[in-house]
């Protein structure tokens, strides 16, 4: 379904909820989107309710919903910098799997290296719809059970990133991950800015010494060929490869790459064949003006995942907390497909993953490029469906399937919904994970968009994260409340 149907029922939700708490409401395609060209961040086009949006399927003609599966979470990192700020987000860089997939899940992990497959959804009051959730899960691992890593860190030092909150931030985002890296584990730096240089060849962690010294001699110089930057840290990585080691580049930059090729095509095109080794890629954006299409086309496209970081808090997170799911890896190339029964299901709209999604026939073909999904990782869809009079029986099933890091030998689940399984409210029924997804889909919407959502006020969103932020005693839920307050009013 198009945006505005998923507004109306998402705002139909919204005012049962206030009523009812006594407050007043006011076709398949590639994985890739074609690149603008430029690596320079995009002007916010005018408001177009259908820009960006996946379509409604008629289950008759296409019942089947493939994607491949993707843990970015940069665009919500990014537009929750703006609005701290006192700006909202470009409308352009709001992508609602990334709000989704931000928070917390908590599906069970399953006994093996594979995934668990969860489930579930509500009925909603408006036309016979539902909204359905699709959550997948990893097993955790231990810092100390994750296998040992070769990290090339390409590292932005142009001039852009010599304003505050970029290199500096990098430079203490380093810091930390040095501090948090084990024995077995090694680190080469390659610096770029009109050219690039290798600051430090690989080099193994416990020389914590001389890893500090070499993040400590970055410093800004001038323009950003990031097409260099990227080529000489795949080499590096390419020629330090260890096959019984997570081998991941980790790019640091704002983006902006104003000299070579400033395409992400091109630049992946450049190396292809370093990335063909199973060398990974993790995009970490910085910087107030940030080239978000690049960063992300790159991790989509790398066999990677783009994250965004604004403070120290948000560099100890990725670095420190999150560092076995953001270094080792579980699954590559996962791939989700969503069979919908037409006899119960009239249409469906999968609600974001636009760049993601994969032609029915490719999801197994191993050849075919996925997601890279690292321990104790959780992926979650939501799809907005329209049910049949008298739906009954199964809804749907969905499958996942991924190969093993180092076999490469092909893994499968499945698990399907009953109808039965449906609550009969959004708010009713559903656990507070669910209707924290909702919530974060529903404020990604109202953001891409900059309209109400059908005359109700977006401050019943805040009511809902924080009734829900009490629930779970979740900060992160607390915080994306007071982001729906803000961008209240600056709407």
């Amino acid at each position: 379904m198009n945006p505005r149907t998923l507004a109306v029922a998402l705002a139909v939700i919204i005012l049962m909820f206030a009523a009812g708490c006594g407050g007043s409401g006011t076709s398949d395609q590639s994985a890739s989107k074609p690149g603008n060209g430029s690596g320079q961040a995009m002007p916010s086009p005018a408001p177009d309710r259908d820009a960006g949006a996946t379509e409604e399927r008629d289950t008759t003609a296409d019942q089947i919903s493939t994607f491949a599966l993707d843990v970015d979470t940069a665009s919500y990192g990014y537009a929750r910098r703006t609005l701290q700020e006192g700006r909202l987000p470009e409308q352009d860089r709001v992508r609602p799997e990334e709000f989704v997939n931000s928070f917390r899940q908590d599906y069970a992990e399953p006994r093996d290296d594979g995934f668990t497959v969860h489930m579930d959804g509500a009925r909603m009051p408006e036309n016979g719809t539902a909204l359905i959730r699709v959550g997948l899960q990893t097993r955790g691992a231990a810092a100390e059970a994750r296998r040992p890593a070769n990290l090339t860190f390409v590292v932005d030092v142009s001039g852009s990133m010599g304003e505050p909150g970029r290199l500096d931030l990098v430079r203490e985002a380093l810091h930390k991950l040095v501090d948090q890296l084990g024995p077995g584990d090694q680190v080469s730096i390659v610096a770029f800015s009109d050219e690039a240089r290798l600051v430090l060849s690989m080099t193994p962690a416990a020389d914590r010494e001389q890893l500090h010294a070499a993040v400590d001699r970055l410093a800004v110089q001038e323009s950003t060929n990031l097409e260099a930057g990227l080529t000489s840290g795949y080499a590096e990585a390419a020629r330090a490869f260890r096959p019984a080691a997570t081998n991941r580049v980790i790019l640091l930059s704002d983006g902006l790459a104003n000299t070579g090729d400033t395409t992400w095509r091109g630049i992946l095109d450049r190396v292809e064949e370093f990335a063909g080794r199973q060398v990974t890629l993790l995009c970490v954006g910085v910087g107030r003006d940030y080239g978000d299409e690049l960063m992300e086309q790159l991790a989509d496209n790398g066999d990677g995942a783009a994250v965004y970081v604004s403070s120290a808090d948000d560099a100890r997170r990725v670095f420190v907390e999150q560092l076995t799911a953001n270094l080792d890896l579980r699954a590559r190339d996962a791939k989700a497909q969503v069979v919908f029964n037409p006899s119960a299901v009239k249409s469906y709209h999968l609600i974001g993953y636009e760049n993601r999604q994969i032609a029915t026939e490719d999801f197994r073909d191993d050849s075919k490029d996925g997601g890279e999904i690292g321990p104790g990782h959780s992926v979650t869809a939501l799809y907005e469906v329209r049910l049949r009079s008298g739906a009954s029986g199964q809804l749907a099933t969905a499958t996942v399937r991924w190969q093993d890091p180092d076999t490469r030998a092909p893994g499968e689940i499945s698990h399907s919904l009953e109808s039965a399984d449906l609550s009969a409210s959004p708010w009713r029924g559903p656990s507070p994970r669910f209707q924290i997804d909702v919530v974060a889909a529903a404020f990604a919407e109202y953001l891409r968009t900059r309209e109400q959502i059908a005359g109700a006020g977006i401050r019943e969103l805040a009511g809902h994260a924080t009734r829900l932020a009490a629930s779970v005693e979740d900060a992160t839920v607390t915080e994306l409340a007071g982001l729906i307050d803000r961008a209240a009013s600056l709407g």
